[in-house]
């Protein structure tokens, strides 16, 4: 005796007209998902390299303009201009492309355009502690491959009248947000002793996300005016 399937085994025509309802709309929202990942992993990148080409050429054309001024032993620097870039960095690292403006605050809108120096903090050369961050992702991916930096690498700053050649000095350390400590004069857990000049990078951690921050420490370790020519890191 054959057997038929029960025609209760058939879902009735008002469940599979939901079923299929709810099967093309997970369809839809997982094709929004993935363009909208793939804007922000490309158009933010574009846009962000644009700003950042922008930037550069705008830090090259103030350089060109400039007239090398008297030295002063009293005179003190004009501030940085807020959202403005001041240098350019380096590191090779990160390739031999790598070169980013650093320009002043690190607001969300300053960081879309490059990287970002903590105000108040020192400048580049001066004893203190030089601060800056930057993206991990999106927005260029700037700071893409910093868990990449090991001691000795160089970070090299460039303000247009000095190349500043800092060394790194440990392995990227992980921290919560709140720990303002790092970009302190003296960063703590840096391993550094007293009063120097220093230089600390910042970013996002893990890669896509933000609840921690990777912390990485240099100190600075020579001086080029830039007539005479590039830091041997950048030209070999």
């Amino acid at each position: 005796m054959s057997s038929r399937p029960s025609e209760r085994s058939v879902p009735p025509a008002p469940l599979r007209l939901v079923v299929r309802t709810f099967s093309e709309l997970c369809i839809t929202v997982g094709a929004l998902i993935i363009l909208f990942v793939a804007y922000v992993l490309s158009w933010t990148g574009v846009k962000a390299a644009e700003a950042a080409e922008g930037e550069i050429a705008t830090l090259h054309s103030r350089w060109a303009q400039q007239r090398p001024a008297a030295p002063s032993a009293t005179a003190s620097p004009p501030p940085y201009e807020d959202g403005k870039p001041f240098a350019t960095m380096y590191v090779p690292r990160f390739g031999a492309g790598w070169e980013w403006p650093v320009l002043e605050n690190t607001e969300a809108r300053t960081l879309q355009k490059g990287l970002g120096h903590y105000s108040g903090t020192a400048r580049p050369g001066e004893t203190g502690n030089f601060a800056v961050a930057g993206h991990r992702r999106t927005y260029g991916d700037p700071f893409k491959d910093f868990p990449r930096l090991r001691p000795g690498d160089a970070v090299i700053v460039n303000d247009g009248t000095t190349w500043f050649t800092y060394r790194v000095a440990r392995e990227p350390y992980r921290t919560v947000p709140t720990d303002t400590a790092v970009v302190d004069p003296v960063p703590r857990r840096s391993g550094f002793e007293g009063p120097g000049r220093y230089l600390t990078l910042t970013t996002c951690e893990p890669e896509w996300g933000s609840s921690h921050r990777l912390i990485a420490w240099a100190h600075l370790d020579a001086t080029r005016p830039v007539g005479a020519g590039k830091p041997p890191e950048l030209t070999g």
